[in-house]
């Protein structure tokens, strides 16, 4: 599966391409006219590899895939319902056509929501919901056979499988762009100091597909301390995007005024290009904004705290799957205890004091892998503490047993912290569980990490653990403090699974 484009394809100079007409119109920012001149983009590469080549191509492909995971699992109930036959494909190609229309309702095929993890897999999950109301409709008004187990896990087997092959095509994607491949070309505006800042956070995650190409400042006696070349300055926005091709422009902290603002969209309209504005709100998720039209005005409303619906939904998660998580664990559980009974003199569990919800104090729940003077040791390892902030760690402890190295490197020695989960301590997701010690040091900001359940996995986990720098793993905490949700913790657990397998941060 390739991502490049056919080489056959032509490409018209960057104002051909977005329909820009040579003649003069009136400049965006003021009454003086201005003319957008016809210069092409002439990087034959860059341009047979861009999104806005390849975006239809990769929107056919999410098609095809939805669609075999439809007509596969269509199959199945109706070899279950019907068996072999003429009966059973119409069945599966009818499931096909009404499971990809119910997604493309759901606006899950448009371009701007492709290659977006939580995006996606929140469109597939309202289709399969739409999907089980026609499933049960259908048999109580027309009565065609299906079973009360096949309409409980007709749609959620469709919805897995779903997901399961939009995360590998994903994968692709996010492979390509890692080399280049499939990126929309970017402007960044605004301030150096905050141009800098947007351009380091969008070349942290190229998986999002914005390749910045240049930046526009309010003066062009600043510069911009990145390798991102000045390019205009901002009354220069309009010529540069013809000139250069770009998809998006980013407007970073506050370098246009609301009729300025107002004005460029105008002009990017005409150019064919985006318009994206950074607000100066620091780690706010988009599900916590909502936009509220007042007088005239667009009031952008922040979510203060979780809503009550959510905080329900996620307990009973967490003592559903939690109970069920910890019944399949029992026999690992059993098998790892008692390895650790006979190999090392000492009990199988190790109990500590940790930091729970707005600081209540839990009983944490551990299998050992360490030997039992490891809390006596640890003073004299301080000098060697590879741990950062007020976390101790050593790559190569000298207190962790060779079977807790084994029970280390695939997280073993966490699951017995499923009990705290089901007893409500704990939830599957959330900041790690500190020590009474490591909160007494932690700054006044750093206690809003208490403000949720700790978490046997989180941000943390999945991105690096140990690895992490003291600084990041609060980031990521208080990231995931303000900004949790169901769809977010069902993304971490999902990925739980890798870090645990791959061991990275594990030590």
């Amino acid at each position: 599966m390739t991502l490049a484009a056919d080489r056959g394809l032509e490409w018209a100079s960057s104002a051909d391409r977005r329909g820009v007409a040579a003649e003069p119109r009136r400049s965006w920012a003021s009454a003086q006219p201005f003319v957008v001149r016809r210069t092409p983009f002439n990087d034959a590469s860059a341009r047979a590899h861009m999104w806005a080549q390849l975006a239809g191509h990769y929107r056919r492909r999410v098609i095809a895939v939805d669609a075999a995971a439809a007509l596969a699992v269509g199959g199945l109930v109706a070899l279950w319902t019907t068996g072999l036959g003429p009966a059973s494909v119409a069945v599966g190609v009818s499931l096909a056509l009404v499971f990809v229309a119910l997604v493309a309702l759901v606006r899950g095929y448009e371009t701007r929501e492709l290659g977006d993890g939580p995006a996606e897999f929140q469109s597939i999950l309202r289709a399969g919901a739409w999907l089980t109301g026609l499933l049960v409709t259908a048999e109580f008004l027309l009565g065609v056979g299906l079973t009360q187990v096949q309409l409980a896990t007709g749609a959620p087997a469709l919805v897995l499988v779903t997901i399961v092959g939009r995360y590998a095509h994903r994968r692709v994607l996010h492979r390509a762009r890692a080399h280049g491949v499939a990126m929309m070309r970017t402007l960044v505006v605004g301030e150096p100091d905050d141009v800098a800042r947007v351009v380091d956070d969008l070349g942290r995650a190229p998986y999002h597909g914005y390749q910045v190409a240049g930046a526009c400042i309010p003066s062009l006696d600043g510069d911009v301390a990145t390798d991102v070349p000045v390019l205009g300055a901002v009354a220069d926005i309009p010529q540069v995007v013809a000139d250069r091709a770009i998809d998006v422009v980013v407007l970073a902290g506050q370098p246009l005024g609301g009729d300025a603002l107002r004005r460029l969209s105008w002009a990017l309209d005409r150019v064919g290009a985006q318009l994206i504005v950074v607000p100066d709100i620091v780690e706010v998720a988009a599900p916590r904004l909502t936009v509220r039209p007042t007088a005239g005005l667009s009031l952008l409303e922040v979510e203060v705290g979780a809503p009550r619906r959510r905080l329900l939904v996620k307990a009973v998660i967490d003592r559903v799957v939690g109970t069920a998580a910890l019944l399949l664990a029992a026999p690992v559980i059993g098998v790892a205890a008692l390895t650790v009974r006979i190999t090392s003199p000492g009990p199988a569990f190790y109990a500590q004091t940790r930091v729970g919800v707005d600081g209540r104090t839990f009983t944490l729940w551990k299998i050992r892998s360490m030997y039992t003077e490891a809390d006596q040791l640890r003073k004299a390892l301080l000098e060697h503490n590879e741990g950062a902030g007020p976390l101790f760690k050593m790559r190569h402890d000298p207190r962790v047993t060779p079977v807790g190295r084994v029970l280390r490197r695939f997280s073993l020695d966490e699951l017995p912290q499923l009990v705290n989960v089901v007893r409500g301590e704990m939830s599957l997701v959330g900041p790690r569980p500190p020590l009474v010690e490591e909160v007494a040091g932690y700054p006044d900001p750093v206690h809003r990490r208490l403000r949720v359940k700790p978490g046997l996995t989180g941000l943390w986990q999945v991105s690096g653990r140990s690895d992490l720098s003291w600084e990041e793993s609060v980031r990521l905490d208080l990231r995931y403090t303000d900004n949790w949700s169901v769809a977010m913790d069902l993304t971490i657990l999902w990925k739980t699974a890798r870090a645990v397998l791959r061991g990275s941060g594990a030590y």
